[in-house]
């Protein structure tokens, strides 16, 4: 249908969705965008497609798994579970494709990355719409998942200096030894649902700069963002079957940990999911780097400032509905600071509950059903178990939106290791609250967590702050910072449990992630003399003149 007869049945579906675009120049781009990214039909559910060899590809697909507005209820989409011989497409366009990507200079695959990242600016609005209309999260929480993900690409226009190598000349007489970075060939990427920008963009960018070719599986009930990425993508000059597109749940996982051809797996999302795909991705050959599940500890010193811990605290444990594998979702107060609590309860009992994009809301809907259900089991198990709940948001309650997957922030005190809702990740907007008597054992307690992705210290002592980096067993600690996610010139380096594989996102261990050392020998004699007899006992590099 044309541009001009789809606008009345666009603006009603996206009104009907949650989504509020009133101009009329926003509908007529989504339009354009939704035929570039594929969606059979703005007349019916739209059906998502492949992106395969630099072309948006129907797929023949016999399943497929809605996409609801989790806000509404309502399937705004439909995503094919690819088929065997599609997914294979996907490989070998990434494959066929690899030796010229990476025969492109360094350079000019940084521009590309220059042009990739003012597009993504440009388009900002559009990207952080569809991360509202498909995953939950306010229009100010989804822009700032936008923005995160777009330091990833800036980080990557820079990002040759990280892929020098290493020379020692004159190793021995005449003889040079250099090492390059070189990429490894086709890698593969699997998103999870709380981060539909930000986590492809810590992807794919830092693969393809590298000089790889990647192949995507966007997460089945949010891929929105993931095909304005992609479109943007080809727009900056990725050339295509760099960057590939395909769809699915376990078939086209286990189809990524098994495929010969793919070298690299990058995941993040649930633990389940991520040890099965460290381990059969593994088995298979592949390097893998899987960020999981976390349960984040914060440890409230007596001497903290009482005003800005209380800010902090509530903003780390419910902001996007507590979906967020940093969240602060453990208080541990230590001696006095138990009184605070109530004080976290009386913000956290401000906050406003309801749809993202509607202005004032502070919390939105979780992804779906199941997971506001299962956060709703592990609140009633933590009264069954002996805690207390000073703030239940299970009654939560948002007029015109009765079908929406809301949960309100929910404060639980007199938590105990070995109780479900301290043990498991809740994924929720969830805080539970630890009492402990002194500082050692509120580091003892962290420690003792299996997870390690991250922690924080309110405090305004220099020495406790000092003992609390050296000491704690975590990967990212934040010292009056409540989510210490770094920039991307660091790495992100979640540890023990939450993260298998020795090479972390982004940064330079990023850049080593997707490339391998290639180290060359040289030998040029001063002098072109002929060898008479050739040499046939063990070189010995390190004498002189051998």
């Amino acid at each position: 249908a044309s541009t001009a007869a789809c606008i009345s049945s666009v603006k009603a579906r996206f009104a009907t969705a949650g989504l509020q675009l009133p101009l009329e120049t926003m509908l007529r781009a989504s339009i354009q965008r939704a035929a570039r990214q594929g969606f059979a039909s703005m007349s019916s559910v739209p059906k998502v497609k492949n992106f395969i060899g630099g072309e948006w590809v129907d797929s023949k697909a016999t399943k497929f798994v809605p996409v609801t507005n989790p806000a509404t209820g309502e399937v705004i989409a439909e995503t094919p579970c690819s088929t065997a011989e599609e997914m294979q497409a996907a490989v070998d366009a990434c494959k066929d494709t690899f030796n010229s990507w990476k025969g492109v200079s360094v350079s000019e695959r940084q521009r590309v990355m220059f042009r990739y990242q003012a597009l993504i600016r440009e388009n900002m609005g559009d990207i952080a719409a569809a991360i509202t209309r498909e995953q939950g999260k306010t229009l100010a929480d989804a822009t700032g998942d936008v923005f995160r993900g777009l330091e990833v690409v800036e980080h990557a226009c820079g990002l040759a200096s990280h892929m020098m190598g290493e020379t020692v000349e004159n190793v021995s007489k005449n003889m040079d030894t250099y090492s390059y970075q070189v990429p490894l060939g086709v890698c593969a990427g699997i998103m999870p649902f709380n981060f539909p920008a930000m986590i492809p963009l810590w992807m794919f960018p830092m693969a393809l700069t590298t000089g790889n070719t990647f192949l995507m599986k966007p997460s089945e009930i949010v891929p929105g963002a993931s095909m304005i990425l992609t479109d943007l993508a080809t727009q900056a000059g990725v050339p295509a079957g760099a960057l590939n597109v395909i769809h699915g749940q376990h078939d086209a996982v286990n189809f990524i940990c098994d495929n010969p051809d793919i070298k690299a797996i990058s995941f993040v999302g649930s633990n389940q999911a991520g040890e099965h795909i460290y381990k059969r991705g593994g088995a298979s050959g592949k390097r893998v780097q899987s960020n999981m599940a976390a349960k984040n500890h914060a440890c409230i010193m007596p001497d903290a400032n009482r005003q800005h811990t209380v800010a902090a605290m509530t903003g780390a444990a419910f902001g996007a509905a507590g979906q967020r594998c940093m969240a602060l979702s453990v208080g541990v107060f230590v001696g006095e600071t138990k009184d605070w609590i109530n004080d976290i309860v009386e913000e956290a009992a401000k906050l406003k509950v309801g749809p993202g994009n509607v202005e004032g809301t502070d919390i939105g809907p979780m992804i779906t059903p199941a997971a506001m259900q299962r956060a709703r089991d592990l609140i009633a198990s933590a009264e069954e178990e002996g805690a207390t709940i000073l703030l239940d948001g299970r009654n939560v309650s948002v007029p015109g939106y009765e079908k929406g997957n809301f949960l309100g922030p929910t404060v639980i005190t007199g938590v105990k290791p070995g109780m479900r809702c301290y043990d498991e990740e809740i994924f929720g907007p969830v805080l539970v609250c630890c009492e402990v008597d002194d500082f050692d054992n509120a580091i003892t307690l962290i420690n003792n967590n299996m997870y390690g992705n991250g922690t924080a210290i309110f405090t305004n002592s220099g020495a406790a702050a000092r003992k609390f980096q050296y000491e704690t067993e975590v990967g990212q600690v934040g010292i009056n910072v409540p989510i210490p996610v770094p920039l991307p010139f660091f790495s992100f380096t979640g540890s023990k449990a939450s993260m298998h594989g020795d090479l972390q996102f982004y940064g330079k261990t990023g850049v080593k992630f997707y490339t391998r050392p290639k180290t060359i020998t040289s030998l040029w004699r001063e002098d072109d003399a002929a060898v008479a007899v050739a040499p046939l006992a063990m070189p010995m590099l390190g004498q002189d003149g051998k």
